[in-house]
């Protein structure tokens, strides 16, 4: 890859999403404590031990680590766009097939259903991790991209410095 005029990594960092992974956690250890160590069925139509098991480390460890682990990279070079949610792979977008970019606000939820790799139908992709900034990118052959970032204003201005020449 080329040398970078911009980078930016943001990650997952919302207390309301760390809060409800933190009850998730709280509900599975104390279903798995109730049934397995105690021995008494947990709820009305208590899950087989088995599933418990399994879905207690997947749901109190798996997920948690999951959300950590993931994490938005921009990378702006002379020619290209790179974007990616981490684990997933690389979306490379030459700069010469950008028509369009500007800096804006939008509204995660109401405009494309949350944070994360999204389709938003007329709207195309995002690929958001959090806040209600970000640049909206019209790319030649291919649906509009909106990138969020909290350096909204950089990261555009990144993009149209070598369309500007």
């Amino acid at each position: 890859m080329a040398t970078p005029r911009f980078e930016e990594r943001q990650r997952f960092t919302q207390p309301w999403l760390w809060i409800i992974l933190a009850v998730m956690i709280a509900l599975m250890t104390w279903g798995f404590v109730q049934q397995i160590v105690l021995g008494e069925p947990w709820g009305s139509k208590p899950a087989p031990d088995l599933a418990l098991w399994i879905l207690c480390p997947l749901m109190g460890i798996g997920i948690p680590l999951f959300f950590g682990a993931l994490r938005l990279d921009t990378i702006v070079t002379e020619d290209e766009l790179h974007v990616r949610l981490r684990p997933f792979r690389w979306r490379r977008i030459p700069i010469r097939k950008i028509t369009s970019c500007e800096a804006r606000t939008y509204r995660p939820i109401r405009e494309y259903g949350g944070w994360g790799i999204r389709y938003g139908g007329k709207r195309g992709w995002a690929y958001n991790v959090r806040g209600n900034q970000g640049v909206q990118l019209e790319i030649e052959d291919a649906r509009p991209l909106l990138i969020g970032s909290q350096k909204s204003e950089a990261l555009a201005a990144a993009i149209n410095a070598p369309r500007a020449l």
